[in-house]
């Protein structure tokens, strides 16, 4: 089942103290779109244009995780996770995007977190994971510098609810995601294809990030506050000095963009000029977006090689298909040195003093079998090669604390709908059964073996 091929996975290279997790997020397996005073996300909206989402699925019931929460806190418990990494939907929380608050909705959160906790598993709370309230999006989303403000002012009602009893809190999921693909790319919420509508998101998003690390301090004395950002390693096709070139450009695309202002650095100049859209800067923002974290969460699925592309969009790299290459269900390249890499960047060139894996995980078309268990060597193979990739960058500095699997469940994934499974669960939608697949049942083992190692 493990490739012979791979660097050994070194469990002893963590420390005693590592968070072993899963992670999910609220649109995607909570269900219950309309209940209890929740109102439209940008998510609903969007899953309801033709064609948009696959096979024209939507949120409305997904892993129905707001009826069986308990069900779920059980499963995380059998297999031995010791944190959860959750995010909380902004549109049951504060349905109008700012405004009166849903009692109902922090009541749900309420229960979620004591019972977490009562099984002995610490919450990591994402406040922000793509569900902006579609309120906020008739106004202008993030586009508008409103949108940052009422992050901000619903990170403080949220963090003032839960904050005598969640300590790590990350402001934002992918800002990259909702930026890029939602208003650029256009194959995200909210859907639109406008360089300058992007531009100006991306900025929003990150000052949001900033106003919020000050909103949960301010409600949370002690907090610890992070931020999430999802990566690619970088490869240009060939040496050609265009594709040199287009690499360089993806990477301020990908990485720098994401990374520089939220360290200190700014916005890259090279891509400012690039993307040539003026900035809705204003005095003090920088040190907004630059607060001091006390961690990163890093998200990594695949890397990309490029070739230039002048004719192409935003950044004029084309991604080329490498032949001879595993790949997930996804038709994602599986490269887990890529997640070591990554590590070590964020280490010796923003000088993060705190890292976690927030996100890491692969789809495959896993099948129930005749025995009612769900096997999907794929994933245990994926798991076990990304986890030593994790352990070889400990090795060489990387202050890595914690390891998030995505997904604990097969949810709502996004554009692709429910034909792709990341989960270490397996969903039967039809009739919502859970079962634990053998990547699952390994995931339990290393965290067992792990734990036995320090006793």
């Amino acid at each position: 089942m493990s490739d012979p091929t791979a660097t050994p996975l070194d469990l002893a290279a963590f420390p005693p103290s590592f968070a072993w997790g899963t992670a999910t997020s609220a649109y995607q397996i909570e269900g219950a779109v309309a209940e209890d005073g929740r109102a439209p996300s940008i998510w609903d909206t969007f899953s309801r244009v033709p064609g948009a989402i696959d096979n024209g699925d939507t949120g409305d019931t997904a892993c129905d995780h707001y009826h069986r929460w308990p069900e779920d806190i059980a499963l995380m418990k059998e297999l031995g996770a010791g944190t959860y990494r959750m995010s909380i939907a902004w549109p049951r929380v504060v349905p109008g995007g700012d405004g009166p608050v849903n009692a109902a909705g922090l009541d749900f959160y309420d229960r979620l977190v004591d019972g977490l906790l009562d099984a002995g598993i610490t919450p990591s709370v994402t406040l922000y994971h793509w569900d902006l309230p579609q309120a906020l999006q008739d106004r202008g989303g993030w586009t508008s510098r409103e949108t940052a403000e009422h992050l901000a002012a619903y990170a403080s009602v949220v963090a003032g609810r839960l904050g005598d009893r969640v300590g790590t809190w990350a402001t934002l999921n992918e800002p990259l995601c909702s930026a890029w693909i939602g208003h650029l790319e256009g194959r995200m919420a909210p859907g639109l294809t406008d360089l300058t509508a992007a531009v100006r998101a991306s900025y929003h998003l990150l000052l949001g990030h900033g106003l919020t690390t000050a909103a949960v301090r301010a409600a949370v004395p002690g907090a610890r506050v992070g931020l999430v950002t999802n990566h690619s390693t970088v490869a240009p096709a060939s040496g050609r000095p265009e594709d040199l070139a287009a690499a360089a450009r993806m990477d301020g695309h990908s990485n720098r963009w994401w990374l520089d202002p939220v360290y200190g650095k700014g916005f890259p100049a090279d891509m400012r000029e690039l993307y040539g859209v003026e900035l809705p800067e204003k005095p003090g923002d920088q040190e907004t977006i630059a607060a001091p974290l006390d961690w990163h969460g890093l998200n990594y699925y695949f890397p990309v090689t490029v070739e230039d592309d002048p004719e192409g969009p935003v950044p004029h790299a084309r991604e080329v298909r490498l032949p001879d290459v595993p790949r997930t269900g996804m038709d994602w390249q599986i490269e887990a040195a890529g997640l070591e890499s990554l590590l070590l960047r964020l280490t010796e060139e923003y000088g993060v003093r705190e890292l976690y894996v927030t996100e890491n995980g692969s789809a495959f078309p896993d099948a129930t079998g005749p025995d009612g268990a769900v096997h999907d060597p794929d994933r245990v193979r994926y798991l076990e090669q990304h986890l030593a990739a994790c352990a070889s960058a400990v090795r060489k500095g990387a202050p890595l604390a914690g390891y998030y699997a995505w997904s604990l469940l097969d949810n709502f994934e996004w554009a692709y709908g429910y034909d792709k499974r990341f989960g270490l669960v397996h969903v039967d939608y039809a009739t919502q059964k859970r079962t634990v697949k053998s990547s699952g049942r390994r995931y339990a083992e290393l965290i067992r073996a792990h734990r036995e190692l320090h006793g």
